[in-house]
C-alpha cells in the first residue's frame, strides 16, 4: 500500500522553495531584496531568515543572482579572473604585442632582481644576527671562566668544600 498518490507533487516542500529560489533567481536581485522587504513586513523572523539565506548564500553581493547557479568555477567569481586568461592573447596590433611582450620581460627581469636582492639581504641579516650571537655567547664564556678562576678554593681545602 502506497502512501502518496500519482496526482502529488514529487519533492514536497523542498521542490517549493527551489522553484520558488528559481523564481527570484530569474527576475535579479531586486526580487530577492523585495520578497525579503515583504517577509519583514508579514513576519519579521522569516524577514530575518530570508536575509541571512541572501547573505550565507551570497546572493546580495553576486553581480547577477543566478551566476553561482551556472557556474561553480571559482576563477569567475572575481571579474580579475576573467581578464587574466586574456592578458596573454595577442590583441592583433603588432606594435602593441611587441611592446607588451618587452614590458613583461622586463618585468620578469625585474621581479627576479628583486628577490635576489631581498635573498641577499635576508641572507646578511641571518649572518649579521648569527655573529652577534656568537660574539655574545664568547663573552658570556669568557666571563664565566674569569668568575671560575676569580674564586679559588682555600689551600687545604677538600674537593667539593668551600
Amino acid at each position: 500500500m502506497y502512501l502518496s498518490s500519482d496526482t502529488a507533487r514529487p519533492g514536497g516542500i523542498r521542490n517549493a522553495f527551489r522553484r520558488a529560489e528559481g523564481w527570484l533567481d530569474q527576475r535579479g536581485k531586486w526580487a530577492w531584496i523585495v520578497a525579503m522587504v515583504l517577509a519583514f513586513i508579514i513576519f519579521w523572523p522569516v524577514g530575518l531568515a530570508l536575509l541571512a539565506y541572501m547573505i550565507w548564500g551570497r546572493k546580495m553581493f553576486a553581480r547577477s543572482c543566478g551566476q553561482r547557479r551556472h557556474s561553480n568555477d571559482h576563477s569567475q567569481d572575481h571579474s580579475w579572473g576573467r581578464h587574466a586568461m586574456r592578458a596573454g592573447q595577442p590583441t592583433g596590433n603588432h606594435a602593441f604585442d611587441d611592446y607588451k611582450a618587452q614590458a613583461l620581460r622586463r618585468l620578469e627581469e625585474e621581479q627576479e632582481a628583486f628577490e635576489a636582492f631581498l635573498q641577499r639581504l635576508r641572507t646578511s641579516k641571518d649572518k649579521s644576527e648569527f655573529d652577534s650571537f656568537m660574539s655574545e655567547r664568547a663573552r658570556a664564556t669568557a666571563a664565566a671562566d674569569s668568575a671560575e678562576a676569580a674564586v679559588k678554593p682555600e689551600p687545604g681545602a677538600r674537593p667539593g668544600e668551600y
